[in-house]
This record gives structure tokens, sequence and C-alpha cells, in this order.
């Protein structure tokens, strides 16, 4: 069908449901491959997905002895990899053996030496970075000569191994994410995911282990696993290491590089003990604003207000969001908040307005109706915020307190 397979190469994933329920093949042919391989090629999700919903076959003997499966794996695409091997077709044990075996070639020689290897070319490698907005996370896309794949192989090969039950060793995973030393990258972050869904206490002494690492990356990758095995497993459920945030404090004393420290400041907020709010407010005056933003969070006594309160004037906008933030959700009675968020009211910075006169609204103080009018013509980006709704809210409040 020339619509199904048109629809297809431009990505339209509503366009492809729809043919797809009015009996479009899932399997179409688009140049002797079926469609699937089209929206493996393009790196598309959404149209893959709608396929194997219809029942595309991921499994699909190709002419060159791939699979729509394979082409995936070796594409290095970590999320179209998943949604081919949990489609509806479970895989079959061989179909599990071969994933994990390409995925571990690509991981093992890397994604430059593998496309050397199959292409056969000497000539410089285009290289992009490609970022997903949804998630957050991103990967950088390699293309010599015919072949593009993308440097997803070890995020592949450990959310693989985790949905089949094998617990690979810690070493080799921190491994992993340390050949993509950067938070926000795929591989690294799937790692991170990965250990801290194991919420064991053997996982948890191998990542402050690694906190005396002399090398701030290694330190940087502990203070990440604990940050997410205090939060827990977010899919099964279960917070072991919630209030475990105090045995990072001697290494958040002793740490210079900011980056770690801000990792291991957000850890340590979940537990309230004092030593913690001590450690916090030492970084009141950090050189690094996403240090001292995160200093409020680890305030929990009534009298070290007035210290936080000196972060609603910093230079930085976002130490003063992240000040509103907390002020906005503070339920003291400390009149001082009040005043501090009117202050804020006056931010250059539309959203800290907004933040400011909605932590107004939500304390119930009159000065929310007054102070709504400085927030301005509201920002396209920031016209969802349900925050813009909280003076209304404030009003139905008072109209019906007053028996209107």
């Amino acid at each position: 069908m020339r619509e199904l397979v048109a629809a297809v190469r431009r990505g339209d994933a509503e366009a492809v449901t729809s043919l797809l329920e009015s009996g479009a093949d899932p399997d179409t042919l688009a140049e002797g491959l079926p469609v699937l391989c089209l929206a493996v090629a393009a790196y598309d999700t959404d149209v893959a997905d709608a396929l194997l919903q219809a029942g595309a076959d991921p499994l699909r003997p190709l002419p060159d002895g791939s699979t729509p499966l394979t082409r995936a794996v070796d594409g290095g695409s970590h999320l179209l990899t998943h949604a081919l091997a949990t489609g509806r077709k479970p895989l079959t044990a061989p179909a599990r053996a071969e994933m994990l075996a390409r995925a571990r070639r690509w991981a093992e020689a890397g994604a430059e030496t593998e496309l050397r290897r199959i292409t056969g070319l000497t000539s410089p490698i285009e290289r992009i970075r490609v970022e997903d907005d949804e998630i957050g996370w991103w990967c950088e896309e390699l293309t010599l000569g015919p072949v593009t794949v993308r440097d997803e192989h070890r995020a592949i090969l450990t959310s693989m191994e985790a949905l089949y039950g094998i617990r690979t060793p810690f070493d080799e995973l921190a491994a992993r994410a340390l050949a993509h030393p950067d938070r926000s990258h795929v591989v690294w972050c799937d790692v991170v995911f990965t250990l801290g869904r194991r919420i064991d206490e053997e996982t948890w002494q191998w990542s402050r282990d690694l906190l005396d690492h002399p090398d701030r990356t290694h330190r940087l990758l502990a203070a990440d696993l604990l940050l997410s095995l205090i939060l827990g497993d977010v899919v099964k459920g279960g917070q072991p290491f919630w209030e475990r945030g105090r045995e990072l404090v001697p290494w958040a004393e002793q740490e210079e590089d900011p980056q770690v420290l801000a990792v291991l400041l957000h850890a340590m907020t979940h537990d309230s003990a004092p030593e913690i709010e001590a450690v916090g407010l030492s970084c009141l005056t950090h050189p690094n604003p996403r240090v001292r933003a995160l200093v409020p969070e680890t305030v929990h006594r009534p009298e070290s207000l007035t210290t936080v309160l000196t972060l609603a004037h910093d230079e930085d906008p976002g130490v003063r969001e992240a000040v509103c933030h907390w002020l906005a959700h503070h339920r003291g009675p400390e009149p001082e908040v009040g005043d501090a968020l009117v202050s804020l009211t006056h931010d250059e910075q539309q959203v800290i307005r907004i933040g400011a006169v909605s932590g107004l609204a939500v304390r119930d103080d009159p000065r929310c109706v007054e102070a709504g009018h400085r927030i301005g013509p509201v920002a396209e980006e920031l016209r969802d915020d349900e925050r813009l709704h909280d003076v209304w809210r404030y009003r139905r409040r008072r109209e019906e307190a007053d028996g209107g």
C-alpha cells in the first residue's frame, strides 16, 4: 500500500495508525523490505510502535540475513531495540541470544571501530549530537559512507540484560557509563537507572566506595548512583536508602568538584539529619550556582530560615528560582517567608514571578492578588503552567469562606 509506505517515510505516526486500523498490512514491503525497516533506519520509535502494535514482525528474515530487530541493534537505537524486543511477539531464545551478542560486540568494540570494520572505510566520520527533548538525554550519531549508527549500544546491552534477569557485575556497568562521561548521555543514564533499581546493600557499598576515586568522573558516577539508590526503584517501588544520605556527609565536606558536590547535596536532601543542614549552610556562598541552589533543600530548622532568605537576592536566576520554589512549598507561619515571596514577584524572570505569586496564593496571603498583576503577559512556553491558576483558586476559597 503506497499510502502506508509514504506515511512511514514522512514519519507520520497518526497517519500510519489510521491506515493500519483501516486494514493496511503492517508488513507491507517497500523496495523489498518491510516498512518496519524504514522506521528503524529513521530511528522513528513512534512509527515503529504503531507498526508493532498492528502485528509487524520484528524477526522477519530479510534478504541480507538480518531482521528488523538486528538492524535496530546495529543502528544503536536503544528505544527502538527495546520496542522491537518487547512487542506483541515474544522473542525466541535464539533471537534473544543473537540480540545480546550483537549488542555486546558493538559495545566492546565501540561504535567508531565497528563502523569502520563493516564499511572498510578510513575517511573522516561525520558526527552529530542528537538530543531527546522529551526524555532529556542525548547520543552521538556517526555516519561513515552509506552507514549511520548511534552510540547507544552499551545502553542496549545494559537494558536488555536487565530485562532478561542478567545481573551484570557492577564494575562492568560502571565502565560502560564512564565510556560516555556525561550525566545526560543515554548510556550513562541507563546504567544509573539499572543499578539504581537494584536497591541492595552491595550496590550501595560499591557506589559509596567509588566516591574515594581520585578521578572526578568516577566520583560523579558514584554520586549519581547513590542519588538513584536513595530515590529508589521508580518502577516497583521501595526506598530502603531514603534516609541514609547522612552517610555521604564526609565525602560532601571534602568534595571540591562543584558538579559532584551538587549531586551529593541532591542525594542528601532526602535525609533530615542535622549534619546535612550544616553541610548545606556551609555552601551558602559557594562560587557555583548549582551548589547554592540546593542549599534550601538541606535546611530543616526554623532558625536557619533567615540564612536561606539571603539567597532570594542571589545574582543567579537559577538560584533565585530554586529559593522561590522552596519558599512556595514552605508551610511554616513565619511572616518573612511571605515578605520574601512578595519581593520575588518583582524578579526580572517571569517564571520566578509566577512561582512567587503562586506561593503567596497557596499561603492564603492576600498580597497575591496585587502581585498577580506583575506577572505580565505570559510567555508562550509558560501558558500551561498550572500555578497561573492559583490566584483564582485563592479567590474561590475566600468567596466560599465568606459564604459567597
